[in-house]
């Protein structure tokens, strides 16, 4: 195992830990994006209100809101 299979682990294990309701996932060919919400409110309005953007709308509207 290398530094980056275990760094890689334990970032993967701690976003298990967050509640799948407070997080959006987005991905690509050659990237993730994994967004956290304080409440599943949030993250629901997120996701309609982003619904068909590219990455580049979705990640301005993120910065705004």
């Amino acid at each position: 195992m290398t530094k980056y299979d275990l760094y890689s682990s334990r970032y993967i294990y701690s976003l298990c830990e967050i509640d799948d309701e407070l997080k959006a996932i987005y991905h690509s060919r050659d990237s993730i994006c994994i967004r956290g919400f304080d409440s599943r409110e949030d993250g629901n309005n997120f996701v309609d209100a982003t619904a068909g953007m590219f990455k580049a709308e979705r990640e301005s509207y993120y910065e705004k809101h």
